[in-house]
């Protein structure tokens, strides 16, 4: 299929309470998230007319927004409803949901006092974030260059714009280097997650994934916890070193856009797909389709 640039498309955006045809939805060059990084984002996604877990995604940018130290100037209620008109005007009902909050052209400085906080909501069709063939293997990652920052250095349970540049970076590196993404260490030297989704290991039965007290707590990361721990199945959250991989058996990422996806490799470390890591990704996908 053919690459059609994101900025050249056919639907609506909705803008600060209107909808906008889809090319005309612009910023000035001086928006100050542009060159400040003043931006938050949510990523979700529609199933059979269902926004999954819509809610939550809405608290979590304007959570997102306060640790920026902005107000986003719309309610929890408002911005789910906002999400639901962009997905229906678009007559879209599997689709990507992308609201974004950011400060805009008022004033161009590192002072933002006087800055107005836009929000836009964009949705569109998506289809799988890794080759469905790849993911059935299992994904091969290698280690990330950079690592995640000290939460004394910036807000770092924030959905922000700013915090993801040095994943791009990362997940860059891996595809030119024939992987499919790459997994970061804290800045302590512990496991933390991929450029753009938490990670579980599996050993003897039981799960373990890293705390997430210093990056973003992921939506889909508590689900299949909670759907571990609903069929019986110890999670243990803890910090896990990398040399600590060699113990474990299977490994799978979590996120909305990864969904449940096996891991077969990171770095000089070895992992087989096998039936609980399999089993949770069945689970996952039958839930958020409404087939459970």
């Amino acid at each position: 299929m053919a690459f059609v640039p994101f900025d050249d498309r056919d639907g609506w955006i909705w803008v600060n309470g209107d909808f906008v045809p889809w090319r005309e939805a612009k910023t000035h060059v001086l928006t100050h998230a542009l060159h400040y990084g003043s931006s938050v984002f949510e990523g979700e996604r529609m199933y059979a007319g269902e926004i999954f877990k819509l809610t939550q995604h809405s608290e979590r940018l304007k959570r997102s927004a306060n640790l920026l130290d902005f107000e986003i100037p719309y309610s929890v209620a408002e911005i789910d409803a906002f999400c639901k008109e962009t997905c229906a005007k678009n007559g879209l009902t599997d689709c990507y949901v992308r609201p974004v909050a950011y400060l805009g052209p008022e004033q161009t400085s590192v002072s933002a006092l006087n800055n107005k906080v836009h929000l836009a909501i964009a949705v569109w069709d998506w289809p799988s974030y890794f080759d469905p063939e790849v993911k059935a293997r299992g994904l091969r990652l290698e280690w990330a260059k950079w690592r995640r920052p000290d939460p004394a250095t910036a807000p770092t349970t924030a959905k922000a714009a700013g915090l993801y540049m040095i994943c791009t970076m990362s997940k860059n590196t891996a595809e030119r280097n024939g992987f499919a993404d790459a997994l970061m260490l804290d800045w302590r030297g512990y496991v933390a997650e991929a450029t753009g989704a938490n990670v579980f290991f599996i050993k003897d039965g039981v799960i373990h994934t890293p705390k997430v007290e210093h990056i973003l707590d992921g939506i889909t990361r508590q689900t299949v916890i909670d759907i571990a721990r609903e069929k019986g199945i110890e999670v243990v959250v803890r910090d896990i070193l990398p040399e600590e991989l060699s113990g474990f058996s299977e490994c799978f990422l979590t996120g909305t856009a990864v969904e449940v996806t096996p891991v077969a490799e990171v770095g000089e470390y070895r992992f087989t797909p096998g039936a609980l890591s399999l089993d949770l990704m069945d689970h996952y996908g039958k839930l958020v389709r409404g087939q459970l």
